[in-house]
């Protein structure tokens, strides 16, 4: 049995991400649609997912969370603050609420909502299908019970990782979060090289999507090393070492690993502008860039967010 079977689950914005959510608890049996109420100002799209998903939809916020046990936070960041205060103090002591708002840090949302039974997420695009990678965080008024519920919750986009440390949360945030970003760019440089070489499109799409796709399944049923699997089609001299010979000579390593800070860097940013409109990190310097700049940032924010509260077991 689910440990949602007899929960009620509030969506508080309900974007494609919540939808993925609502989509994966209903197709695992989790949580049956009547005990799913979610919050959306459109009158189109509150009909569209009522009449797809057989879930209760309703205009205001405070509507959908009464009365339920688990409440997931999915709006932009910059409707958060609004969000924010109008659920503020309408709260009950047991809910709690799961949160997926890019940058939002544990720090904002306990102080924003004045609850603190709250989970940080960050899932992935894949999730849409069930094949996302969803990290987490539970701050230390999170029962294990509720870390259950929240587990529950999260495995319906996919895999979920449960960390210790916040941090881990936005460094996830660079990797797993944005990560799809990288590997559609690729893949898209991949099919118009193909393309270039003289291939159909439509050829070239689907050479390079089941190669990506076959590539990935046998790292993960070999569990090798990326070296290792690398070094398996490089032969000396060959076809393979003479493209990794081009790859390396421009930087690719380097390129992919200054694009994952830079998304780091963001997600400080992020986290310290949403503090800032709460009043949260006056007199803080202004985090420097750079990979040192971001560590010191994320130093900063993780002091912040401890402050007055207990550390994450």
């Amino acid at each position: 049995m689910s440990s949602l079977s007899h929960s009620r689950v509030a969506t508080v914005g309900s974007g494609v991400m919540a939808e993925s959510i609502i989509a994966g608890l209903l197709r695992g049996k989790l949580v049956p649609p009547e005990r799913i109420t979610g919050s959306e100002p459109r009158p189109e799209r509150r009909e569209e997912l009522e009449r797809q998903y057989g879930v209760r939809m309703v205009a205001s916020n405070l509507d959908a969370v009464r009365d339920t046990d688990v409440i997931l936070l999915s709006v932009k960041p910059q409707t958060l603050n609004k969000v924010g205060h109008e659920l503020c103090g309408h709260l009950q002591p047991d809910q709690l609420v799961v949160s997926i708002v890019a940058g939002a840090n544990c720090n904002v949302l306990t102080n924003l909502l004045e609850h603190s039974q709250v989970v940080r997420s960050m899932p992935n695009t894949p999730a849409q299908i069930g094949c996302g990678v969803t990290v987490w965080y539970a701050t230390p008024a999170v029962t294990e019970e509720q870390c259950g519920k929240a587990r529950t919750l999260l495995q319906a986009l996919g895999t979920d990782l449960r960390v210790e440390d916040e941090r881990f949360v936005e460094m996830a945030t660079a990797v797993s979060g944005t990560g799809p970003a990288y590997v559609f760019l690729v893949m898209e440089a991949l099919i118009d090289a193909a393309v270039h070489l003289g291939f159909p499109r439509h050829v070239a799409h689907d050479l390079v999507i089941e190669t990506l796709e076959g590539s990935t399944a046998f790292a993960k049923a070999t569990a090798h090393h990326p070296a290792v699997l690398r070094n398996m089609v490089t032969s000396p001299g060959g076809t393979s070492a003479a493209a990794i010979h081009e790859l390396e000579s421009g930087r690719l390593r380097t390129v992919l690993s200054e694009a994952v800070w830079a998304s780091y860097r963001r997600t400080i940013e992020l986290g310290a502008d949403l503090e800032q409109g709460l009043g949260l990190n006056e007199g803080d310097p202004e985090p420097a860039g750079g990979r040192r700049g971001a560590q010191r940032a994320a130093g900063g924010s993780a002091a912040r967010r401890s402050a007055g509260r207990k550390s994450a077991v």
